[in-house]
């Protein structure tokens, strides 16, 4: 009998010391959250606040007096274009570098994860070194190749290179394929199915989380990219959002800050969306590929 009520002592002692931690837990995580999301917040509550008022008040989170005006003054943007020229060209530069990076990263992912062939071994080490150098490494000869192809000042030097896959995109698709089982392949090579067949007709079904994955991060990464359009653009029609941001800042004279930060939350809005109606296939597939493989 004693020991049947130290038994149940001890389960709910338990019960209580995990339910502790996980309040401390909780807690923790909120306060972080908060520390993380706050300049987010500033900024976008400060796009309502007077520019004169943005510096003077930067303590304060809650503007004394809501004003559309930055909106109106930042959508007019500069040099004749307004702003919505430069999100149709994000747009484009994201749209066309995603569509890219996701169909040649699962076609090189599947022949890296299915098919044999020589210095098989040596090429997915290149893939992964790829992964590993920074931008800034390659940033010069690939401006110097693109310069003397005649690219430069084009959405070219852009989206181009997307088309010949992305390492980390490739990496989490042969992650996926490895995971879906063999005796489908062979199944339908008895049924007649070619290489080609087996990928469009199986394959492509089956990692659509990893696709949809690879589809939101190249999305995300193209559009917030600034130093591309730094060094491949010159002519203002052709700016992105994240280039044109730049232009409301100017440290020889004063800067609209109210209108950068408004353009700034508009710029947000298309990453919010895709990432709230994605996300159930974005949990999927970076949970599914690190269980598989």
């Amino acid at each position: 009998m004693n020991q049947k009520v130290d038994g149940e002592r001890m389960k709910k002692g338990y019960k209580e010391k995990r339910f502790a931690i996980g309040v401390i837990y909780h807690i923790f995580t909120f306060c972080f959250a908060c520390v993380m999301i706050y300049p987010l917040v500033w900024m976008v509550l400060s796009s309502f606040k007077d520019t004169n008022e943005i510096i003077r008040t930067a303590s304060e989170l809650i503007p004394r007096h809501f004003s559309l005006e930055n909106y109106k003054v930042g959508w007019q943007g500069f040099a004749g274009y307004n702003f919505g020229t430069f999100f149709k060209n994000s747009f484009v530069i994201a749209g066309l570098s995603t569509i890219g990076a996701v169909a040649s990263s699962a076609v090189i992912g599947y022949g890296f994860a299915r098919i044999n062939f020589k210095f098989k071994g040596f090429w997915f080490a290149c893939m992964l070194l790829s992964m590993m150098l920074p931008f800034q490494v390659v940033m010069i000869p690939q401006y110097i190749i693109f310069n003397k192809l005649g690219w430069v000042g084009s959405y070219l030097p852009i989206i181009v290179p997307q088309w010949f896959g992305q390492g980390f995109f490739i990496f989490l698709n042969i992650q996926f394929i490895k995971g879906i089982p063999m005796d489908l392949d062979e199944a339908a090579r008895m049924d007649g199915c070619s290489t080609y067949t087996i990928f469009f007709r199986i394959i492509l079904s089956l990692i659509k989380p990893s696709l949809v994955t690879s589809a939101i991060f190249s999305f995300m990464w193209r559009w917030d990219d600034f130093l591309a359009a730094l060094l491949y653009l010159s002519d203002p029609l052709k700016y992105p959002v994240s280039y044109a941001l730049k232009m409301f800042s100017d440290p020889t004279a004063g800067s609209d800050w109210g209108a950068m930060f408004a353009m700034a939350t508009l710029s947000l809005i298309p990453i919010f969306v895709i990432f709230l109606t994605m996300q159930k296939y974005l949990v999927e597939g970076i949970a599914s590929t690190g269980i598989k493989g």
